[in-house]
C-alpha cells in the first residue's frame, strides 16, 4: 500500500470516530422525537458523517483527519472544493466508487493513492499539504 493511501486510510478512520461521536450526540437529542430505530441506526449516522465532511472540506479542503495526516483535497482546476461537491463525493464514495475501483484497479493504483474513483468522478485529487 502506498504511503498516501495509508495516510488517507488513517484520515478516514479519524474522521469516522469523530462522526460517530457527533452522531451519538445527535441521536440522543432526537431520540425522544423519533422512535424509529432504522433512523437512529442508518439515517442519522450517514447524514451526520456526510454533513461533517461536506462542511469541513468546503473550508480549506481538509477534514480533521486530513489535517492531522497532512493531506488536502483539491479540485483539478485549483478552485476551492464546495460543500455540494464534497457531499456528492462522499455519497459516490459509499456507493458507486467501490465497483469503479475494482473495474479499473490498475489505473487507480498507478495514481499512488492521489486519485480514487470518487475523486476522479468530481475531478479532484488528494495531495500532501505543504
Amino acid at each position: 500500500m502506498r504511503q498516501l493511501t495509508k495516510r488517507r486510510t488513517q484520515a478516514v478512520l479519524i474522521d469516522g470516530v469523530i462522526a460517530g461521536l457527533v452522531s451519538y450526540g445527535v441521536e440522543q437529542l432526537v431520540r425522544k422525537k423519533v422512535k424509529s430505530e432504522f433512523v437512529h441506526a442508518v439515517i442519522t449516522p450517514t447524514l451526520v458523517s456526510y454533513a461533517l465532511e461536506a462542511c469541513q472540506m468546503s473550508r480549506g479542503g481538509q477534514t480533521i483527519g486530513y489535517k492531522l495526516m497532512g493531506l488536502e483535497l483539491k479540485n483539478d482546476d485549483a478552485t476551492p472544493v464546495t460543500a455540494e461537491q464534497a457531499f456528492k463525493r462522499a455519497l459516490h464514495r459509499d456507493t458507486l466508487s467501490i465497483a469503479a475501483y475494482f473495474k479499473d484497479r490498475t489505473h487507480y493504483e498507478a495514481e499512488d493513492g492521489a486519485v480514487l474513483p470518487h475523486d476522479a468522478a468530481f475531478h479532484m485529487h488528494v495531495s500532501e499539504k505543504n
